[in-house]
């Protein structure tokens, strides 16, 4: 995208965005390249609660959010977007509120639904980059796919118990290994599952939603290194960090479909 097709900045905007501008990674191009961006956010739970505040608080221009759930008590513990207020309401439509109350600048589209096949090609298609919050491996692997036919970079987190991951697997170049060169189909489902069955430390989520947030910001604003390739695994217990080395999978079905 050229500079002339990036959106102009009111005195005010310059001001709310001013520490991003002083870092001269960014500058103000870069935030002007995140403010013309427009990302998908799959999942409003602990994940997807800072990803959405922290991409808001930056700047993107537009967001769209997906899940189909509503807020309950248990989820107050560790799902920031939501509040007391918000019980029995749909978690998109408390986080789209709580967006607009930190940024009204952002544009947001609530999706009360859960995604699949045609209408989330669709949704990947429209966005420059995908964020996977979410909590089941079906919902990873249907993104990961459709991220693989468009071309789109993925950046995926998981939180469980006291262990976070986080990868990117940015799908726009040919060398870099998608979500199912990692884990196959048949692989990791006895660790997976929502937080009602296996419990979560709070500020896990905290944790892994904020990089999830960096990630993409750093890819819109084409900063950085990304974790491509890299699988970065969390013990909250230790508070120990390990990056785990992976490679494309030459027999993986998912890549041997990417144009």
């Amino acid at each position: 995208m050229s500079v002339c097709e990036l959106p102009d900045f009111s005195d005010e905007s310059l001001l709310r965005y001013s520490r991003h501008i002083l870092l001269p990674e960014v500058g103000i191009e870069g935030q002007q390249a995140i403010g013309a961006a427009h990302v998908l956010v799959v999942g409003m739970g602990g994940l997807g609660s800072p990803v959405a505040m922290y991409l808001a608080a930056a700047g993107v221009g537009r967001m769209t959010i997906c899940d189909d759930d509503t807020v309950e008590l248990t989820n107050l513990q560790r799902q920031i977007a939501h509040h007391q207020a918000d019980l029995g309401r749909l978690k998109v439509e408390s986080a789209a509120a709580e967006i607009a109350r930190l940024n009204p600048e952002v544009q947001v589209e609530a999706l009360a639904r859960r995604v699949s096949d045609e209408p989330l090609q669709a949704l990947v298609a429209a966005a420059d980059v995908v964020v996977d919050c979410c909590d089941n491996f079906p919902t990873r692997h249907a993104l990961n796919a459709a991220c693989a036919r468009m071309a789109k970079p993925l950046v995926s987190g998981a939180a469980v118990r006291f262990d976070g991951q986080l990868s990117v697997f940015d799908l726009r170049h040919a060398e870099s290994p998608c979500y199912h060169c990692l884990f196959p189909d048949d692989g990791g489902e006895a660790n997976d599952g929502p937080c009602a069955t296996f419990g979560v430390f709070a500020p896990l989520v905290g944790i892994i939603g904020s990089m999830q947030a960096a990630e993409a910001l750093k890819l819109l604003a084409g900063i950085g290194e990304s974790p491509v390739g890299r699988l970065l695994t969390l013990d909250a217990r230790s508070m120990q960090w390990r990056s785990l080395k992976f490679k494309r999978d030459p027999d993986c079905p998912v890549c041997l479909q990417r144009p």
